[in-house]
């Protein structure tokens, strides 16, 4: 697979005069949960040559889209963000755009760009809205899949993560892993909780169905006072805000000049 992945990487340069910087894996995948039947959520940042910026035209605009999206199949969904919507999300503290930049699964990584945005990571980290993005996250999962005597057993995973990181975020004041698996083994203590989690993970891996179960209290009552605790600890949160506008405008130009001396 990863030489498809790298051949279609490929044709996407060709394809749209681009220079891509960095691509990951950014599902289930980097997660640490994936299903037999998973496909690969491929994310990537790309740039363009110089003249493409040098337009009365900004980009984002009309023709000039910010993003490439290719068709999604059974198997591969692949798309990317050109370099200043990226840095723009990065300057909001973008969750998913900061997952990318914790993925162990990394298809391709060239020139200087992704450790100089890492550097700067502690300009744009904002604890409150990181955390009321995976609290939002786990909240609308919740609802959605795990409410009735019979749930949605698998979704437990994409309620149980984000409430994860939210409390990763709360112990350490930082961005939260990708992996769910480090999350667990920090933040939940040895007992009925992680017992049950741990079974229902290891029935995942080894590709059970997951579909319509009886719902798994223990899971269900740690999920529903942590949201509860969450929201009321996130009304605490008082973050004076940075610009890192300076910094960010430095790092595209000089990017530019790199990829296309």
């Amino acid at each position: 697979m990863n030489e498809i992945i790298q051949t279609k990487l490929l044709e996407i340069e060709e394809r749209y005069d681009v220079k891509i910087l960095y691509a990951v894996e950014s599902g289930s995948r980097a997660w640490g949960f994936p299903s037999k039947d998973s496909d690969y959520d491929v994310r990537f940042i790309y740039i363009h040559p110089p003249e493409w910026y040098l337009a009365i035209d900004p980009q984002g605009i009309g023709a000039k889209r910010d993003v490439i999206e290719e068709p999604i199949n059974d198997l591969l969904d692949i798309s990317g963000w050109e370099i200043t919507k990226a840095l723009r999300l990065f300057r909001k503290n973008n969750p998913p755009l900061l997952e990318w930049l914790r993925s162990n699964i990394v298809y391709y990584q060239k020139y200087s760009f992704i450790g100089n945005m890492r550097s700067l990571e502690s300009e744009v980290y904002y604890p409150n809205s990181m955390l009321h993005h995976y609290l939002n996250m786990a909240k609308n999962n919740y609802r959605d899949y795990l409410q009735g005597p019979e749930v949605k057993i698998k979704k437990y995973f994409y309620v149980l993560r984000p409430i994860l990181a939210c409390m990763w975020i709360e112990k350490y004041n930082r961005t939260p892993p990708i992996s769910f698996h480090e999350l667990l083994g920090d933040i939940i203590p040895e007992g009925e909780l992680k017992n049950a989690v741990q079974h229902l993970l290891q029935r995942k891996l080894l590709g059970e169905e997951l579909d319509i179960e009886p719902r798994i209290y223990v899971i269900n009552d740690f999920i529903e006072s942590e949201i509860k605790r969450l929201e009321e600890y996130s009304k605490t949160l008082r973050v004076e805000a940075k610009d890192p506008t300076k910094k960010l405008d430095e790092l595209f130009r000089d990017t530019l000049q790199e990829v296309w001396k």
